[in-house]
């Protein structure tokens, strides 16, 4: 039975990372271009909804599961941060040298601190009141608002001399087998029967949600299945399997992106995500179910947590002082620096449940 829970869980998350960039993500485009949005605007709210619509249906999900699975959607919010944090960014500084304006990286680590210092705060009674989860979804608010006018705040100096960018070579795709590619336009081909015609981008959307959210339920029971079968915590599968299988398809984008000589971009959206994640993708589902809840709070098992929000506060400093000491750059060392924090965090879970 494990091989079938397992296979339900690879199945899961390559069927979310497909709809979510082919559908999902399409549709908020068009829905943001309809709604005239800024760019700015369109990427603090519907792309990052976007982006970490996984991470914000499984944590939802595994509140309204029966059976106090609530760490689940806690570890995979939590672990999804690291990854974002370390790996890619990590990643894409591997991939080539990414050079960043220190206004938004300034804005965007204020942002994520307040949010860690909040959940840290939160956590430490283990109970998450209806005003706590509000008042993260209010900070997330202030920070869309800091998003739309910082350019206001804090006005770029226009520099006199413009910096060419060297053109990319095209960076040929390795062949798959032909197998693999049968596979995928099978695949595909099985999306479009339930998907209408992509000009219809409202239903597109209505329907992606939908979906995102059978596959995320699927996630959370197959983790719930792998963890009892081999007797490990729940929360840890979440850290680890869960966070990093929902953030890969945000790991491809970025490399795509630092490949074109946009890691800067790569780097901030793996910022915004996390600042999403936490005071939306945990405070959102968290007032929704306390304000069905009679007692009105949420009990939260900090047990295999806290000590990884820590680790999330110290990396995103660690990160921070890196880049004030490159002069916000970072490079290939920099970014295997990150990569071998995350193997050394991995290797730390692992060894907690042995």
């Amino acid at each position: 039975m494990i091989i079938v829970w397992l296979l339900a869980l690879v199945l899961s998350f390559y069927f979310l990372a497909k709809i979510v960039d082919d559908f999902f993500v399409f549709s908020l485009e068009k829905i943001a271009k309809r709604l005239k949005m800024s760019s700015n605007v369109a990427g603090a709210t519907l792309m990052a909804v976007g982006s970490s619509a996984p991470e914000l249906f499984v944590s939802l999900l595994a509140l309204i599961k029966p059976g106090n699975h609530e760490s689940i959607g806690m570890g995979t919010i939590v672990g999804s941060a690291l990854f974002n944090v370390l790996v890619i960014i990590g990643v894409s500084a591997i991939v080539k040298t990414a050079i960043l304006s220190w206004r938004p990286v300034v804005r965007d680590t204020f942002f994520y601190v307040l949010s860690i210092v909040l959940l840290l705060t939160f956590f430490w009674d283990g109970k998450i009141s209806l005003l706590e989860a509000l008042a993260l979804v209010i900070i997330y608010a202030a920070y869309v608002l800091a998003v739309v006018y910082w350019d206001k705040i804090l006005p770029a100096q226009k520099s006199k001399q413009k910096r060419k960018v060297k053109k990319q070579p095209e960076v040929k795709k390795a062949s798959n087998s032909q197998l693999h590619q049968d596979l995928k336009s099978l695949i595909s081909a099985l999306l479009k029967i339930f998907f209408p015609n992509k000009k219809h981008y409202y239903l597109v959307f209505l329907l992606s949600i939908f979906y995102i959210a059978g596959l995320s339920w699927v996630l959370v029971e197959s983790a719930i299945e792998v963890a009892h079968f081999l007797n490990i915590p729940a929360a840890i599968i979440a850290l680890t399997i869960l966070a990093m299988g929902t953030s890969i398809p945000d790991l491809m984008s970025s490399v795509i992106v630092a490949r074109r000589g946009r890691g800067g971009m790569a780097i901030s959206n793996a910022l915004g995500s996390n600042i999403f994640d936490i005071l939306i993708g945990l405070g959102l589902p968290w007032a929704l179910m306390i304000y069905i809840k009679p007692d009105r709070h949420i009990t939260v098992s900090t047990e295999n947590l806290m000590s990884s929000i820590f680790l999330l506060f110290a990396t995103v400093l660690v990160i921070f002082f890196l880049l004030l000491i490159q002069r916000f750059k970072i490079g290939k060392y920099g970014g295997w620096f990150l990569v071998g924090l995350y193997i050394g965090y991995l290797v730390w879970a692992i060894l907690q449940v042995l």
